[in-house]
């Protein structure tokens, strides 16, 4: 019996989008002999896919979407995918806030749930140009509001200035003039797509830039990504992988692309797999690859 019988839904789809985008195209009949699975649950795969924008389906099989390198979805379409990813991500990645920290968290739906987990980590100073990730934190300190807003060694939070892009990310002079002047221990990024070649990448221009100043002034570089993102390319590449310190990603994340990014990050941190004996990694979230 194969490997491939006993695989998740998520990651069995993952492999199909890494077949699809590696290819240009796959056929159904090829699909089901790669994967031995039946042809019904590769169709029920591939229309699961096409159904979060991730490939296109066509007679007998997938082909790529089409989609400009300049197309940025706006923060709604991209809070309904992937969420148990993005959630496990979060969770793995808050256990790398430390208390009394200086961080920056950039725009995105992976930061925003990462804001989330980071309301109980004390003293920490947060500089943010994302929007929504701002309204976390100023949500729980409201009177009556989650999280640990009463507290005094509740998070202080300083949002920066700039033009609003369709991710409720900040960016433009404003925003690049605010994040020059500071130093942070680290910066969770959030990125539109990362690869080998373009290293991270976003369609807007002015988030591009914004995001090189974010990592610049950063001590350490955190990407917050799921597997979808891995392959993606943007209009405009702001940081390569030489940059990063950190990716933490999800289990759908195939192997090859894994021992891609072993060989060019010194760590890896796949979140919400369980190791071997049963017991969870990181923070009893994730399998931490440190290399």
């Amino acid at each position: 019996m194969s490997d491939n019988q006993n695989l998740l839904a998520e990651q069995r789809r993952a492999l199909i989008l890494e077949e699809v985008r590696r290819r240009g195209g796959a056929r159904v009949n090829e699909l089901t002999r790669k994967l031995s699975v039946s042809d019904m649950t590769v169709r029920r795969d591939l229309d699961a896919l096409a159904r979060q924008g991730a490939l296109e389906k066509v007679h007998g099989g997938a082909v790529p979407v089409a989609e400009a390198s300049t197309h940025e979805p706006g923060f709604e379409a991209k809070s309904s995918l992937e969420l148990t990813a993005k959630e496990d991500i979060a969770r793995a990645a808050a256990t790398m806030a430390q208390p009394g920290s200086a961080i920056a968290l950039s725009g995105g739906t992976t930061t925003y749930a990462l804001a989330r987990h980071l309301l109980e980590v004390p003293n920490l100073t947060v500089v943010t140009n994302s929007v929504r990730v701002a309204d976390v934190f100023h949500a729980a300190q409201r009177p009556g509001g989650s999280g640990a807003g009463s507290r005094p060694d509740a998070a202080t939070v300083v949002l920066t200035g700039g033009v609003r892009t369709p991710s409720d990310s900040l960016v433009g002079s404003v925003a690049d003039a605010a994040i020059r002047s500071l130093h942070f221990d680290a910066l969770f990024l959030g990125v539109h797509g990362i690869s080998v070649e373009a290293g991270l990448s976003t369609p807007n221009l002015a988030e591009a830039e914004t995001n090189r100043h974010l990592v610049g002034s950063a001590r350490r570089v955190i990407v917050v990504a799921d597997h979808t993102k891995w392959g993606t390319v943007g209009l405009s590449s702001f940081a390569s992988l030489d940059e990063v310190d950190t990716l933490v990603t999800d289990g759908g994340l195939p192997a090859e692309a894994r021992a891609e990014i072993r060989e060019r990050l010194p760590e890896l941190v796949v979140a919400g797999e369980r190791e071997p004996g049963g017991e969870r990694g990181l923070g009893e979230v994730a399998e931490a690859e440190a290399l």
